[in-house]
């Protein structure tokens, strides 16, 4: 797809991401529109994947390691083919195969991991891609990561591991945006200089503009071409990316939009994008 397509996509993502919080009238606002691009280069470009043949051996393996963001995993996943987008009205619903946090057991399609409990992940995602090496498999693994979630220390006990195995098969991703539930990234716990970190743990590192189309797709291409050295892509984003009024408010991680809210946001991205 060319950009233009992948911006309309992304435009559709945020906006049903705002409708399902708002009928939820729960969850995490923030977070998952500073993803949208991200998620839809991924699942639109990026990713191996197969919609209607979900458990295709091949296919890459994507960890949401911060489970809260999962309404950009879920409306992304519809948009993909995965499930009907009139699902999406189920967020947070008793019974709801839609949860606050990813859970296999819900049985929606398209998840590899239940997510829910900061800096897991990345364990998860070096024994997948652990276990990809062992087997002579092709598949890469995509790791999903928050820059806040990056002050646990089992992050780091992971990243030591797959430099230590060359696992060059494994792409983290860091939601770079500055901020956490409690306020700034800088003032919670400092996590810079954030690229020196992981290269001193043997990583390749590289960066993009979380929000600009052709800087993450050439940067993820760059980065599948790597080899002996896991990856990290720290995508420089805005948290609740699209609507100005809430753009970079740590208040907005865990909140959602009212419906005159969702209403107006809606009509602002709509605006703020154009004709696409």
């Amino acid at each position: 797809m060319n950009t233009s397509q992948l911006e309309k996509i992304a435009r559709n993502i945020r906006s049903d991401i705002l409708r399902s919080l708002c009928e939820a009238a729960s969850g995490h606002t923030g977070g998952s529109l500073g993803l949208a691009d991200i998620f839809t280069a991924l699942y639109f470009n990026i990713l191996r994947h197969d919609p209607k043949n979900q458990q295709w051996e091949e296919r890459d393996r994507l960890i949401l390691s911060i489970g809260h963001v999962a309404p950009v995993l879920y409306t992304t996943l519809a948009h993909a083919g995965y499930f009907s987008k009139t699902e999406l009205s189920r967020l947070r619903k008793l019974g709801s195969r839609l949860q606050g946090h990813p859970g296999r057991e819900h049985g929606l399609p398209g998840l590899e991991l239940s997510a829910g409990s900061l800096g897991q992940g990345l364990s998860v995602a070096v024994g997948m891609a652990l276990s990809a090496k062992l087997d002579h498999k092709t598949w890469r693994i995509f790791s999903i990561h928050g820059d806040g979630e990056l002050q646990e220390g089992s992050i780091w006990e992971a990243a030591m591991s797959a430099a230590h195995y060359k696992l060059d098969n494994l792409i983290v991703v860091v939601d770079r945006n500055g901020v956490q539930i409690d306020g700034k990234t800088c003032d919670v716990m400092e996590i810079e200089p954030l690229n020196k970190k992981w290269e001193a743990f043997g990583w390749n590192v590289l960066e993009c503009d979380g929000h600009n189309f052709t800087d993450i797709l050439s940067t993820f291409e760059m980065a599948l071409e790597i080899k002996d050295k896991p990856k990290v892509i720290i995508a420089h984003t805005t948290m609740g990316k699209g609507v100005k009024e809430i753009e970079g408010d740590y208040t907005w991680h865990g909140k959602a939009p009212n419906k005159e809210e969702t209403e107006r946001f809606i009509k602002e991205l709509e605006v703020g994008y154009g004709e696409l």
